[in-house]
């Protein structure tokens, strides 16, 4: 049982120093108070529309609270933060104490709560819920409920998405309770669901048309006759080259040599012959061209046989040797 006191008491601590607070910091719009325990100490991160006057002239406003919470409150080493809303408008407990001062200063309830909807709305928030409560046309107790766009009551996504402020208009016949409620603008319902269409087929190639054999060969026909046609016309319209006129020979004027003349043994002269060289078959290859080895002819001596061995002839020898001994 000793834990569980030990959060009760823990918990309204914490209630009364936002309490304090939101007395200490009405003029400045109180928009909330969050509470950190770190190994140096506290540290009190307190949102407000100004911060300006929280922090007073060379922050003697925050040293005195810093004061107080650390003697009034009992916290250790208490370090206060001041941060600026980003929207005040979908702050729900500065809204919660507009509205309260908008009673106070003598609007009508319902046109007092009409406006705040309508100008939480505008602000682009995906719902908002307005309640007024307390005596406010005569004795008797009586509610009055404000509300647009989408609300949650309970479950997961009203603790993770709805905020909610609360504050007192203090008038003649009795006080009057203010509660707004904002739902977050980034809010992502359960029922919020996206469909992923599928992929795209792709598109058919179109076909090709295939033209008949009989069409290819026509068509390859008149191509080659138009070619013919336009060789015709550029030879027919080139000009003919004109012909140079040979020099005519002066009287009097011998003949140039044209080269060494020869002369037979009866006296007449023969014209000098001139050889032409013929020209080569081959043809010199291309660049680039691989030209092919030239091939020789291999010839393969013949085998030559082998020398035959002579023929033993010893007895005829003897027997030549032995006459010639008888005739001795």
């Amino acid at each position: 049982m000793a834990s569980e006191r030990k959060f009760v008491t823990e918990n309204i601590r914490r209630v009364l120093l936002k309490e304090y607070l939101m007395s200490r910091v009405g003029r400045a719009g109180f928009g909330g108070l969050d509470v950190q325990r770190t190994p140096m100490g506290t540290r009190v991160t307190l949102i407000t529309e100004r911060p300006g006057l929280v922090i007073g002239r060379r922050g003697e406003a925050i040293k005195s609270l810093t004061r107080a919470i650390e003697e009034d409150f009992n916290f250790n080493n208490p370090q206060i933060e001041v941060q600026e809303v980003d929207n005040p408008n979908l702050n729900a407990q500065i809204m919660a104490e507009k509205l309260a001062n908008a009673l106070e200063r003598g609007w009508h309830f319902r046109r007092a709560g009409h406006s705040t909807v309508r100008r939480i709305m505008d602000n682009g928030a995906r719902g908002c819920q307005v309640i007024i409560a307390g005596k406010l046309t005569g004795q008797r107790h009586r509610t009055e409920k404000f509300k647009e766009g989408h609300i949650k009551y309970c479950g997961q996504a009203k603790l993770n998405f709805m905020t909610q402020g609360f504050a007192a208009a203090k008038l003649k016949p009795g006080i009057i309770g203010v509660t707004v409620q904002i739902m977050d603008p980034k809010a992502r319902l359960p029922d919020e669901i996206d469909i992923i269409p599928p992929p795209a087929e792709p598109a058919p190639m179109p076909e090709t048309p295939v033209a008949p054999p009989g069409e290819g060969k026509a068509e390859e026909q008149k191509a080659a006759e138009a070619v013919e046609e336009l060789k015709k016309a550029a030879v027919a319209e080139a000009p003919a080259k004109p012909k140079k006129a040979r020099a005519k020979k002066k009287e009097g004027e011998a003949a140039r040599p044209a080269g060494p003349q020869r002369v037979t043994a009866s006296g007449e002269e023969k014209k000098p012959v001139r050889k032409r060289k013929k020209k080569e078959d081959t043809v010199a290859p291309a660049q680039g061209a691989i030209t092919p080895a030239p091939t020789q002819a291999i010839t393969v001596p013949e085998p030559t046989p082998l020398a035959e061995a002579p023929e033993k002839k010893e007895p005829e020898k003897k027997a030549e040797s032995a006459e010639e001994k008888k005739e001795a």
